[in-house]
């Protein structure tokens, strides 16, 4: 199948993006598992289910953007676009992912307190009469 240089440059670009995004998504996923691995069984499984992952996201963002045509070349630019990720943006963007994930957690569990608050109030106002009736 002969495909036009749009095409082609399209395949390589959206390849590209794809191996920053997956670099990206490498970033997320050791921020969120941390540097230590408390236990070698669990940690091969949360790397094969990341990499499940990974590769479900990847394959679909490539068959929106060009038809999920696989080459050799699809496969270098993916890594070459890792590979440039990791040596001139990893390091910089790491701290942000930090930040971005304490935000969440405690945007998270604040959210979760006030919800819960109410809730807490009430079981011990009618735990509270209980223990004075008896």
């Amino acid at each position: 199948m002969v495909l036009s240089n749009f095409i082609q440059f399209n395949l390589l670009f959206y390849s590209f993006i794809a191996g920053i995004f997956t670099g990206i998504l490498f970033d997320i996923y050791r921020v969120i598992r941390g540097l230590e691995l408390p236990n070698k069984v669990l940690g091969f499984i949360e790397d094969l289910l990341f990499w499940i992952l990974t590769a479900i996201i990847i394959f679909v963002f490539l068959l929106y953007s060009n038809d999920a045509i696989m080459g050799i070349y699809v496969y270098l630019f993916i890594a070459l676009g890792v590979y440039i990720y990791i040596k001139l943006l990893s390091e910089k963007l790491i701290y942000g992912e930090v930040k971005l994930l304490r935000f969440f957690v405690r945007f998270i569990r604040i959210t979760f307190n006030l919800i819960i608050y109410p809730i807490r109030l009430l079981f011990n106002y009618f735990l509270g009469k209980d223990k004075n009736k008896g």
